[in-house]
């Protein structure tokens, strides 16, 4: 995947979960089941691309550090939905 996925995450982070849903099982590996991942690529698509590669890159699985890139990613996914949400206001 090397730098594949950080290329499609410029253009959208749901294309590049696609993507990696498509050619790897990152996903499958990070996240058991089905519901959350649905519910990360439609509501929290940072989040949910962050944990899965920070499941990956860490080899204990996502800890210390990894946690406050995950953190990082749900703020920038709330803050899209403030701005949106004021964009449609004005």
């Amino acid at each position: 995947m090397g730098c594949l996925v950080p290329l499609l995450a410029l253009i959208s982070p749901r294309l590049a979960l696609f993507v990696i849903l498509l050619f790897s099982g990152w996903i499958g590996e990070a996240l058991d089941g089905w519901i959350v991942p649905v519910l990360g690529f439609f509501f929290l698509p940072w989040t949910l691309l962050a944990y899965v590669v920070m499941y990956q890159v860490s080899p204990l699985g996502v800890n210390g550090f990894d946690w406050f890139i995950v953190g990082f990613a749900f703020v920038v996914d709330i803050a899209t939905y403030v701005k949106s949400s004021q964009s449609r206001t004005n």
